[in-house]
């Protein structure tokens, strides 16, 4: 059987930068590629050649447009409602108060209709001329930051029976800004799509159970990954600076958290395990705080002051190719990063698989971790070794930490059983066995 060749097209709201879902995405893309397929590139704004992308301005969730139909649709306000009362009066007396909160503005069903049609065009336009065979749909039919995209890319699918793979990461059930809202009708048609054509991917066991439950559809669980079977690259010269430019002082413990400085992250856990461990540390924070805005930024700023923890704030230092920032300090990779870190943090209540648990394990550092669902569920029953907590820092999970960071041979040992672990269950190879019985089943061959 002889599946090579295949033109796929990935589609979502963003394909740039370090999200989750960009990052999986190029996963994909690689051992796709690697299996003789071609891929291609929808989104709203896209880092990719553009010479195999289409990039289509509405389509990016931070649209002006977008984003102010997002602010109606989950503003759980009052107002909301009250302004679309004054500017349509012919719907005065059909309103009730007692929904209001609930009850969408007409002129925004307009609006989003008319965008819909517009990417809907846009759609057929990018299957054309790229002469595709199957699409990839990143996230953009599960969380519903882009209401006329999800809308256009079902209505899409259900004209053409398109082979589809919905591959989903954020179901909106799974975060509480969304449950209050006034689109429910679309979200139960497109936030995800039940079509025939659509063959649907999630990244862990508990989502497979519930988008049987909530919406009786069978998925695959495919779950995150990296390239276990390629080692890292050892440190060059470049990165002999690391330590100095964070400011690590010599006896002193780095402490890396690599993440964004949003709410689910919990990062005040961190600072409170630095600061009841006892021992010289800083904390260093990798990521900005991405489009969340800065207000947890600025309260994780005044937990650490209040605690008086050493926490750096390095995203400007941290990027995805090196560099040289504009006052002239050495720009570095996460990749250049995780080697000189004697300890990752990753205290997150909320993660859809776990990233940066698989960046430790491939760059063999000792972790930290919340015992988050997904964790509990899918990671820790295989074996994984990890200093761990359920919820808050306890004596134990600082007992455990201080005889890992005390005893190097042990921390090896585990980060040794910690990488086998993770390139038997996570690594591209994984990947590329899934994807090949995947494609196959959207192209109607038996494997």
């Amino acid at each position: 059987m002889n599946l090579s060749s295949q033109g796929i097209g990935f589609i979502s709201t963003r394909f740039s930068g370090t999200d989750g879902v960009s990052l999986e995405t190029e996963k994909w893309a690689t051992v796709l590629q690697r299996m003789g397929h071609n891929c291609f590139y929808f989104a709203g704004e896209c880092d990719r050649d553009p010479n195999i992308s289409h990039v289509v301005e509405e389509a990016f969730y931070r649209h002006p447009e977008i984003d102010k139909l997002n602010q109606q649709a989950y503003s759980g306000s009052w107002e909301v409602t009250h302004e679309a009362r004054q500017a349509h009066p012919e719907i005065k007396k059909l309103h009730k108060d007692f929904f209001s909160m609930y009850i969408r503005p007409p002129q925004m069903t307009q609006r989003i209709n008319e965008i819909k049609e517009h990417l809907k065009a846009e759609l057929y336009k990018f299957a054309h001329r790229f002469d595709l065979e199957i699409l990839i749909i990143e996230n953009a039919v599960t969380i519903p930051l882009n209401l006329p995209l999800g809308l256009a890319i079902t209505e899409f699918i259900a004209e053409t029976g398109f082979p589809t793979i919905a591959h989903h990461h954020d179901f909106y059930w799974e975060r509480q800004r969304f449950q209050v809202n006034c689109v429910r009708d679309y979200l139960a048609t497109a936030f995800p799509p039940n079509l025939p054509s659509i063959r649907h991917v999630v990244i862990n066991t508990l989502q497979s159970q519930q988008i049987a439950l909530r919406c009786g559809l069978a998925s695959r669980v495919i779950p995150n990954v990296m390239d276990f079977d390629s080692p890292p690259i050892a440190s060059d010269s470049y990165t002999q600076t690391v330590r100095s430019d964070f400011d690590i002082q010599p006896g002193e413990y780095f402490f890396l958290q690599p993440t964004r400085v949003i709410q689910r992250k919990e990062i005040e856990h961190a600072i409170e395990f630095v600061k009841r461990l006892e021992l010289p540390a800083k904390l260093i924070i990798s990521h900005a705080s991405g489009d969340e805005g800065d207000e947890y930024e600025q309260r994780v700023r005044e937990y650490a002051d209040l605690l008086n923890v050493p926490v750096r704030f390095e995203s400007d230092q941290v990027q995805d190719e090196r560099g040289t920032t504009k006052d002239g300090k050495r720009i570095y990779t996460l990749g250049d990063v995780y080697p000189h870190a004697d300890l990752v943090t990753y205290p997150s209540a909320i993660e859809g698989f776990g990233n940066a648990f698989l960046e430790a394990a491939y760059y063999r550092r000792p972790i930290l971790v919340n015992n988050y669902s997904i964790y509990e569920v899918d990671i820790k029953p295989k074996g994984f070794r990890a200093i761990w907590f359920d919820g808050y820092i306890t004596h134990n999970t600082l007992a455990m930490a201080k005889q890992i960071l005390g005893n190097p041979q042990q921390a090896q040992e585990w980060a040794e059983i910690n990488y086998q672990l993770a390139k038997r269950y996570f690594s591209y190879t994984v990947l590329e066995h899934r994807l090949h019985s995947l494609v196959a089943d959207c192209l109607g061959y038996q494997v």
